[in-house]
């Protein structure tokens, strides 16, 4: 995190554990918050890469499972970048700012992600780097994210994926229960944009975003998740991030096979799992009286109401069933909907 970032979200009340805030004070009623109020929060645990030169974009095509010709400074989009066996090794959000492509992604994958690309550059005129602090990160959301920021700003973005520049601000829509925005600048303008939502806007920690991601459905490549799993089993194909007509990229055979000759065996859902603390990614789940896992977990976030959401790749004989965290006498993990069909 930016050193001057990090003074500043002190200042505003944050509490910084290991390098990234935690909360700002009152954790459990800045969960409670929610999506019944306007917050911002802090997404200084996402990191950066960078690619710019003149074969950025074509380089960037033959690895990402997305068409990035559709990649402008209008429109982000959400892509997966797989292994030869087609098993994704991180989900980015994609933009262009200043001629960079900048692709977000955890910032515990932003070495190892960056380590492969590398290999594969070649004879390519790209220059792939660690973006690192170049540019502050926050979020805002709730029922009048939308009326807060562009009373700030003077402009936002309309549509999901669509992308507005102003006043040194990258401001992006993404999916959710409510209006959500990402925004992305320079610290001295984001330290004043800030400020100017804290007003009418509750700062709050991670875990909330993260709730709010799992109602949007939208999946996540963690450390302990990576390699495990094709772009269906994750529905990133169901929320925009996969393009069956671009033609090759690394993985795109077994993708496109799954997608044009079969069925996947395995899809995302939601779920509520009643347990204290948010399962780690990866995590599995059993049925009753089976001794082999109906899946794992995706990504988890503790529930206002008790409990946690969360999203977990399961096999489709046990979607819409009970079933439990760990072990068959585990916390009892039971079906929500998606805001979309997974299949």
């Amino acid at each position: 995190m930016d050193s001057r970032w990090q003074a500043f979200l002190e200042d505003a009340g944050a509490v910084i554990e290991d390098g990234r805030v935690a909360h700002f004070g009152n954790p459990a009623r800045e969960i409670r918050i929610g999506t019944t109020g306007n917050l911002i929060t802090d997404l200084s645990h996402l990191g950066f890469l960078t690619a710019t030169g003149d074969d950025a974009a074509g380089f960037l095509q033959g690895q990402l499972t997305n068409d990035i010709t559709e990649v402008d400074a209008a429109r982000s989009q959400l892509s997966g970048y797989c292994n030869p066996q087609g098993r994704l090794l991180a989900i980015l959000r994609i933009f262009l700012r200043e001629q960079a492509y900048h692709l977000e992604l955890p910032r515990a994958l932003v070495d190892s992600t960056l380590e492969r690309l590398r290999k594969y550059v070649l004879m390519s005129k790209v220059a792939l780097e660690d973006g690192g602090d170049c540019l502050v990160r926050m979020g805002c959301a709730g029922p009048g994210a939308e009326e807060e920021l562009k009373a700030v700003t003077g402009k936002i973005p309309e549509g999901i994926d669509e992308v507005v520049s102003t006043e040194g601000l990258t401001l992006i829509r993404i999916p959710g229960p409510v209006p959500r925005f990402t925004i992305y600048g320079k610290t001295p303008a984001m330290e004043k944009l800030w400020s100017s939502l804290d007003v009418r806007c509750a700062p709050v920690g991670p875990q909330v975003w993260e709730r709010l991601d799992i109602l949007a459905g939208l999946p996540a490549i963690a450390p302990e998740t990576v390699a495990e799993f094709v772009p269906q089993y994750v529905n990133l194909d169901r929320v925009g991030g996969v393009s069956f007509s671009k033609g090759c990229y690394t993985g795109q055979e077994i993708i496109a096979r799954l997608h044009y000759r079969g069925k996947t065996k395995r899809r995302m859902t939601r779920l509520h799992i009643a347990c204290d603390e948010p399962p780690a990614p990866g995590t599995p789940l059993y049925a009753p009286r089976q001794a082999q896992a109906a899946g794992i977990v995706v990504r988890a976030a503790p529930c206002p109401d008790g409990g946690c959401d969360a999203l977990a790749s399961l096999l489709l004989e046990h979607h819409g069933k009970t079933l439990h965290l760990g072990g068959a006498k585990g916390p009892q993990a039971q079906a929500r909907e998606l805001p979309y069909a997974p299949d």
